[in-house]
C-alpha cells in the first residue's frame, strides 16, 4: 500500500557515528560522559569530538605498532610492539609517560659507560712502550 499524497515518509534513522564519519560510538561515549559525573550537562558536540580524538589516537598507535611488528617480522601486534611504538614516538611517549604497558618490556638501551673501550691502534701502542 503506497503512502497517501501529502504524508511524509519516515527515513531510516542515521546514527551520530555515521553522521560524523567515525568508527568509535558517539552515543556510547555520550552515555558514559553523562554517567561519569564529569559535569551536570554534556553538550551535543562533546562526545563527537571525544570520539574523533580517541579514534585518531588509536589509529596512530596501531599504525606505529604495526610498523614495529613488521620490523620484527611478525604479523600480529603484541604488547611489546605497542610499547616500542609508544616509547619511540616523542609525543606519544610524553602523553603516556605515566602508563605501564603489561608485558611490554623496556626499550633496548646500554649506557655508554658500560660499553667496552675502543682499542688503540698498533702505532700508538708501540710508541708507549
Amino acid at each position: 500500500m503506497a503512502p497517501k499524497e501529502g504524508t511524509k515518509v519516515k527515513s531510516k534513522a542515521t546514527s551520530r557515528t555515521k553522521k560524523a564519519g567515525l568508527q568509535f560510538p558517539v552515543g556510547r561515549i555520550h552515555r558514559h560522559l553523562k554517567a561519569g559525573g564529569y559535569a551536570d550537562r554534556i553538550g551535543a558536540g562533546a562526545p563527537v569530538y571525544l570520539a574523533a580524538v580517541m579514534e585518531y589516537l588509536t589509529a596512530e598507535v596501531l599504525e606505529l605498532a604495526g610498523n614495529a611488528a613488521r620490523d620484527n617480522k611478525k604479523t600480529r601486534i603484541i604488547p611489546r610492539h605497542i610499547q616500542l611504538a609508544v616509547r619511540n614516538d616523542e609525543e606519544l611517549n610524553k602523553l603516556l609517560s605515566g602508563v605501564t604497558i603489561a608485558s611490554g618490556g623496556v626499550l633496548p638501551n646500554i649506557h655508554g659507560v658500560l660499553m667496552p673501550k675502543k682499542s688503540k691502534s698498533k702505532d700508538s701502542m708501540s710508541q708507549e712502550i
